[in-house]
């Protein structure tokens, strides 16, 4: 068999992961925001409403990502 090429195992030697929190957040807000949006938008509900169905699923999507991250 051939080996990699050194130029090819130095890029996944200097690659890192995503920071977890990092993730988790960006994962929350993404949730959050797109669930507002269709809320608000396309559904017509209220302010409140949008803002509360944001809330439970961006902690929902922050729960997920927690999750697989320490899987």
């Amino acid at each position: 068999m051939t080996e990699p090429s050194k130029a090819a195992s130095g890029r996944a030697e200097r690659a890192e992961p995503m920071r977890q929190p990092y993730y988790i957040a960006m994962h929350a807000v993404v949730a959050a925001g797109f669930i507002f949006l269709l809320q608000r938008y396309a559904l017509s509900a209220t302010l409140e409403s949008s803002l509360l169905w944001a809330l439970t699923f961006g902690g929902c999507a922050a729960g997920l990502a927690y999750m697989q991250s320490n899987r």
